[in-house]
Order: structure tokens, then C-alpha cells, then sequence
């Protein structure tokens, strides 16, 4: 079966479903699409005209939250899909209230009626739950990491860089060191690796772990 995922380097969402393809094994051919130019072979493919999109032979799946559960059904060895109930709870904050957030902190220029800082509160008070979670464990739910682990830090990390000081020095230190952990680890490197934009002839860029 042909497997080839869309996908745009710098995309939280597109980097959660990397990731759970990379932990997956399961190799496909990365295709790295411009935002501000979209292959027209991509638009063909996604109904959204969003990255990740995942063609899966006729299947097409263009949620990042359901490539990632697609990979890891076909392979789990790291174990992401052993959490509790609680950890879909968490995504599900972290795709709704957390993301409103932190678009109205970074982008509140598009909304008319944004306050950055009562926004950067909001995005705080979710920082915090995560906080008390994590504790003096390495990830949110024990000695490894599971899918929310995997789900919500792309979107930490995007909410740190706004301004990477001042997170620095008022999330509290557990979140720091997860999210610091993430960024030196090798399967974030792996999946960041810079790929040229992907153009109709390109010959197949495979991704995997």
C-alpha cells in the first residue's frame, strides 16, 4: 500500500503526526509542502488543504490526531496508546482551550477583541495542570512517554517560542523540563529534519525512524 504524508516542517500539528509515524516504524514518503503555495497534487489530495494529510492507499486522513492513531494501530513499541483515560482529556484541552489561547496570545493582532495577556492566562492555567501532573516524572503519566505526551508538547513548544525568556521564567519548572527534555531528544531531531519543498517528479523522500 502507497503511504505518503503531506506535511509542513514548522506545523505543530504536522509535527505530532510525524512523530507517531516515526515512533510507528512505518515508512512513507514525506511530501513537504509550502504553505503559501500549495502543490496542486496536494490540494487533490486533502479536503482541508491542512497539513498532515495522510494518503493511505484510497484512505485519506487530514487530522493530526487521527494520523497519529492510524500509526500507532499499525505498530505501538514505545507503548504511546497505555494511558489513562485522563490523557485524552488533556488532548482534548490542548486542541481546544490551550490552542485559542496561545493563537491569541501569538497571533492577537487577528482578533479584534484579543488580550494577549488575559489569553497568555488561559494558556497558563492549562501549563499549570500539566505542571502538577508531571511532577517529578520525566513525562505526564510515568517513566515513558504516552500519545498525550507526544500530542501536546509540538504545541507547548510553539507557545514557549512566542517568547522564549518570559516562559522560561513563569511556567513552572516541571514543564520546563519536559519540554526541555523534548527538544534535545533525538526523536525530535528526527522528525525536524529539513527536507526541500516537495515538487510533481521529485523522486520519494522516505521518513522513518
Amino acid at each position: 500500500m502507497s503511504l505518503i504524508l503531506y506535511s509542513f516542517r514548522r506545523c505543530p500539528y504536522a509535527m505530532r503526526a510525524r512523530l507517531a509515524i516515526a515512533a510507528s516504524g512505518v515508512q512513507v514518503e514525506l511530501r513537504e509542502i509550502l504553505l503559501r503555495d500549495k502543490a496542486p497534487a496536494f490540494l487533490d489530495t486533502s479536503p482541508s488543504g491542512t497539513v498532515p494529510c495522510l494518503k493511505a492507499g484510497d484512505q485519506v486522513i487530514d487530522e493530526s490526531l487521527d494520523v497519529m492513531m492510524w500509526a500507532l494501530a499499525q505498530s505501538d513499541p514505545q507503548g504511546w496508546l497505555a494511558m489513562p483515560e485522563a490523557g485524552h482529556d488533556l488532548i482534548a484541552k490542548a486542541d481546544g482551550p490551550f490552542k485559542k489561547a496561545l493563537d491569541r496570545t501569538k497571533y492577537h493582532v487577528r482578533y479584534e477583541d484579543a488580550d494577549p495577556e488575559a489569553e497568555r492566562a488561559k494558556a497558563y492555567d492549562f501549563l499549570a495542570e500539566l505542571d502538577g501532573l508531571i511532577g517529578d516524572k520525566p513525562y505526564l503519566f510515568g517513566e515513558s512517554p504516552s500519545l498525550a505526551d507526544m500530542a501536546i508538547l509540538p504545541f507547548v513548544r510553539q507557545f514557549a517560542n512566542i517568547d522564549k525568556a518570559r516562559f522560561d521564567a513563569e511556567v513552572g519548572a516541571n514543564t520546563r523540563r519536559w519540554l526541555e527534555s523534548f527538544l534535545a531528544s533525538d526523536q525530535f531531531a528526527a522528525i525536524m529534519t529539513k527536507y526541500p519543498v516537495w515538487a510533481e517528479g521529485d523522486s520519494p523522500t522516505f521518513f522513518l525512524t
